[in-house]
């Protein structure tokens, strides 16, 4: 099948949220797909990638800027269709992208204990780094 990787558009919208709930299960209450989808949509929009085949959204990858380092969020690939190259093409996108803008470096944090999303994105050419990952809210609790 042919894979399209694009821009995300309005009409993506309703596939986006399954796509998410599906794909990230546990995701803490801030994470609200409906909440993401438009601050991406308010900053840097064009970095918001989509993957379809035959028209079925399969996947997706959030990419930023900061002027310093480029960051990967919510790389998403529908369960049927990973190993198939769609994870792939969507970081091959985002970096491409991202180096166009002149980023120096590409981040992503994954959640301590995914060993399977640490594989893939050392096969990519990820190396894991010795960082401590630290956050804090900004938000009241019920959207931080």
């Amino acid at each position: 099948m042919q894979l399209d990787v694009r821009a995300y558009r309005d009409g993506d919208h309703a596939a986006v949220v399954a796509l998410w709930r599906r794909v990230f299960p546990d995701a803490p209450a801030r994470n609200d797909p409906v909440r993401d989808i438009q601050r991406k949509l308010d900053h840097q929009p064009e970095l918001f990638l989509v993957a379809c085949e035959a028209g079925q959204l399969v996947g997706t990858a959030m990419a930023g800027d900061d002027g310093h380092r480029g960051w990967l969020h919510l790389v998403a690939v529908s369960p049927e269709r990973r190993r198939a190259g769609v994870g792939r093409a969507l970081l091959a996108e985002a970096e491409r992208l991202l180096a166009a803008r002149g980023c120096p470096k590409l981040n992503i944090q994954i959640r301590a204990g995914a060993a399977a999303p640490v594989e893939f994105y050392e096969r990519l050419g990820f190396e894991v780094e010795a960082r401590i990952s630290m956050g804090k809210p900004l938000a009241p609790r019920s959207e931080a």
